[in-house]
């Protein structure tokens, strides 16, 4: 694997957009090093910081055959960064990804914490207002990382792929519990047990007290 391209975006407005009336959606390669800081690429820009971004959701990664397998359910060629990643990983699916594994580039390391929830952003941008059912249907979700080790990335790096020897949770799990959330405590304590985001791990424990009050 390699990172096919580095992108990054600045606050640019967007018809109908959240509150502040911009959008960093719009990411495009850049042709020389970026720095990974522990809240993401450096020279790149995140609007709706209530919903994205943060220490656990600092870099946003997509993989060149879910962007193949769009390309053709489009019917157009779609250049990366269009779906908002900051890195394009060439051989990486992220359905096969789960919580926990490490990517390693250069001397950076990110550890997968969460997949990427649809919202209307992405909607607006890909100028689809059903998209988001579409999304959520092909199930390539792509992944958020935590920062573990920063560093510089560039185009053509090396990736190495290191799975997570911890409790299983596969991304494409947490990505359909989303939508249809198992309520039974041994999954809400495993998915727990998993170096999930903080947003993720919030709902999580929402979801147990919610569960054991039931029980009491």
């Amino acid at each position: 694997m390699h990172v096919l391209s580095v992108n990054c975006g600045r606050a640019e407005p967007m018809a109908n957009a959240k509150a502040s009336g911009v959008t960093g959606i719009y990411k495009r390669p850049v042709a020389t090093a970026v720095l990974v800081t522990t809240l993401g690429l450096a020279e790149d820009t995140m609007c709706d910081t209530a919903n994205h971004g943060g220490a656990d959701q600092a870099i946003y990664i997509y993989g060149v055959p879910d962007y193949a397998w769009w390309s053709s359910a489009l019917q157009q060629d779609l250049a990366p960064g269009t779906f908002g990643e900051n890195i394009t990983i060439a051989g990486l699916e992220s359905a096969s990804m789960s919580i926990g594994d490490r990517l390693h580039i250069g001397s950076v390391t990110l550890e997968v914490t969460a997949p990427r929830i649809p919202c209307v952003t992405l909607a607006r941008r890909m100028g689809d207002p059903a998209f988001l059912k579409q999304f959520r249907a092909a199930e390539r979700p792509g992944a958020y990382c935590r920062v573990v080790r920063t560093g510089a990335i560039e185009a053509g790096d090396a990736v190495r792929y290191e799975p997570y020897a911890g409790v299983h949770v596969g991304l494409i799990e947490l990505f359909r519990d989303l939508f249809e959330p198992e309520n039974d405590e041994a999954t809400i304590r495993r998915h727990l047990a998993a170096p999930i985001a903080v947003r993720a791990r919030q709902y999580k424990e929402t979801q147990l007290a919610r569960l054991l009050a039931k029980q009491a």
